[in-house]
């Protein structure tokens, strides 16, 4: 789930455009998305996706009908109505269709209904968009909390390839002056010019991931060496070649530095088998590598007995 579609709302509410929230609210089996997700719908514009298909394309028509009665409803001057209020002081039904407060239900057999393959079973909710729906729409918790050091060009493509998603990213580098303008940076990402980056490490959260790719290697090693200090990261990615991460895990092993903590140090970075050299390529496959990471973050947490859960919440950032 990410929070640039509620950010979207909030531009369309302030502009007054009159839209529909859908949003997933039970998926049944083999579905295109989780329950969660949400999408919105105005007149002329879709932003998000329920999955795509033929369950988008019923659920965007559905949505527009929605805007098209309400207006025509609606007496000259008179206040909005959220239109399925209107249909339920009118009585009207649509078959498949329940309602609760000022949101309609529909249910949809994706395969003997819609004719798609995923042959599961989807609920939709559509409320008409206003201050009500935007406040009962939360706030999703980032996928990781990353230190990024470096701002040349593989930093850049790398914040670049993680603007659109739902992370948090504390981006760090000695040089002021290599950083992008402020416009550029994204919300989610905050830059930290500082004369000794290493110094960072220790104010990262619990279960942070960390990328290192600095401009200079005595730096990468200092970054390295209070990352690896630290037995609570989820994941350390080191750029590099096959050479550099010898050197450095000598250097490591000579320090006293735990075997544990130098086998988890991810150098070369990026998912294997993808080549290229050029920054967006390397962006578009340490993203793929911190998603995976995330996954099985995930994975670990849901496995994790709930008393261990409840008592590790307060000081564990949510992956």
């Amino acid at each position: 789930m990410s929070n640039t579609l509620r950010d979207t709302a909030i531009a369309w509410l302030a502009q007054s455009t009159p839209a529909v929230l859908v949003e997933v609210t039970e998926a049944l089996g083999s579905a295109p998305r989780e329950a969660g997700t949400r999408m919105l719908v105005s007149a002329s514009r879709c932003e998000g996706t329920i999955g795509g298909g033929h369950l988008e394309l019923k659920a965007i028509e559905r949505a527009r009908r929605m805007l098209d009665d309400s207006v025509r409803a609606e007496p000259v001057d008179a206040p909005r109505v959220p239109r399925p209020a209107l249909r339920q002081a009118q009585g009207e039904r649509r078959s498949g269709e329940r309602r609760s407060g000022e949101r309609s239900f529909a249910h949809y057999p994706l395969g003997p209904a819609l004719g798609q393959c995923c042959g599961g079973a989807v609920t939709l909710a559509f409320s008409v968009l206003d201050a009500k729906t935007l406040a009962a729409w939360p706030l999703a918790a980032p996928r990781f909390h990353l230190q990024l050091y470096g701002a040349g060009h593989v930093g850049r493509a790398i914040v670049r390839a993680l603007a659109p998603l739902n992370v948090r990213v504390d981006w760090i580098d000695e040089r002021d002056e290599e950083f992008p303008s402020d416009a550029e940076i994204p919300a989610h990402t905050r830059k930290i010019a500082v004369d000794a980056p290493e110094a960072e490490v220790s104010v990262a959260p619990k279960g942070a991931f960390f990328l290192v790719l600095t401009h200079r290697h005595d730096l990468d090693l200092r970054i390295a060496i209070e990352i690896l200090k630290r037995d609570d990261f989820a994941f350390f990615g080191l750029i590099g070649s096959k050479t550099k991460r010898a050197r450095f895990i000598h250097r490591f092993e000579v320090m006293g530095l735990a075997p544990e903590a130098i086998a988890r140090m991810n150098c070369p970075i990026g998912v294997p088998g993808i080549a290229g050299k050029e920054p967006e390529v390397i962006a578009a496959s340490v993203a793929a590598q911190l998603l995976a990471a995330s996954s099985r973050s995930d994975e670990a947490s849901a496995q994790t007995p709930a008393s261990a859960r409840s008592a590790a919440r307060s000081s564990t950032l949510t992956l």
